[in-house]
């Protein structure tokens, strides 16, 4: 063979290489533009951040939240449809855009369902009120009946976008166990409780994502140290407006941020 054909097939040999590790997906890479769905609930739509620009629903989407600054890093063409306040049958309302071609969707849901906002407002109401009963309900709900709630869903966002990589990700822990807000009286006990109820979550919905053969993002490890009450707060303590309580801040969405993007790319 003469040194230009040998040279040639040096680079078809490369170039073979490369082309092959995209089409069967080894590497990080993603196609420019390629169509992304996030769906969920508060946790997903940014509340939280103060800042609900992105459009005038009631739905409080934020420019701040994990699916926008995931969007923007990755070049991926963002449809945004998580909503505040949203239980599993909202969600399931939220698929319009999935199809074949969706090459990522991400999904946080479950939280609602299980009742946890009202939870943590019983538990915050002064003496003597208290939660006892409240956690309870939650962590019947998540063992007996959230497990199939979800099943629904899974199986439902597979079916219309068979294609797509589905990364579920999941509620961090809220409390250190410290008291520095005034105005929420919730002792060490019931945030230990309500801690428990977290891990309680997290342990079925990844379960549940595992079945289905979906990823999962758990932000427990990663918000340690930045619970509410700990000096690098990731997490909102009681706010004003009151519905900015209890989720993640600008810097709970970049660490949010920082773990999506992994599970998407890997």
């Amino acid at each position: 063979m003469s040194r230009f054909g040998q040279r040639l097939a040096r680079v078809m040999t490369v170039g073979g290489l490369a082309i092959a590790c995209v089409m069967t997906g080894s590497g990080a890479a993603h196609a420019a533009g390629a169509a992304y769905t996030a769906l969920g609930d508060s946790y997903s739509s940014g509340v939280g951040t103060r800042s609900y620009t992105y459009d005038n629903t009631s739905c409080k989407r934020s420019n701040y939240a994990y699916p926008v600054l995931d969007a923007q890093r990755l070049g991926l063409t963002l449809t945004f449809a998580a909503c505040s306040g949203a239980r599993v049958p909202d969600v399931l309302n939220q698929l319009g855009s999935l199809s074949a071609s969706t090459a990522d969707v991400t999904v946080t849901v479950g939280g609602n369902d299980a009742g946890f906002s009202s939870v943590i407002t019983q538990c915050a109401k002064p003496w003597p009120y208290t939660c006892g009963g409240d956690i309870d309900k939650a962590q019947t709900y998540i063992r007996n009946t959230l497990p199939g709630v979800l099943d629904g869903l899974y199986t439902k966002i597979h079916t219309l976008a068979p294609n797509a990589k589905v990364v579920v990700v999941g509620y961090p822990r809220l409390f250190n166990g410290q008291q520095c807000n005034a105005g929420a009286r919730i002792s060490p006990d019931e945030m230990s409780r309500l801690n428990d109820t977290s891990d309680l979550l997290a342990a079925t919905t990844s379960g549940r994502a595992s079945a289905h053969g979906f990823g999962y993002v758990d932000p427990r490890s990663a918000f340690t140290g930045h619970e509410i009450c700990d000096s690098a707060e990731w997490l909102n303590g009681l706010s004003d407006p009151i519905t900015e309580s209890y989720h993640p801040n600008r810097d709970g969405q970049v660490g949010y941020a920082n773990l999506v993007q992994t599970a998407l790319t890997t």
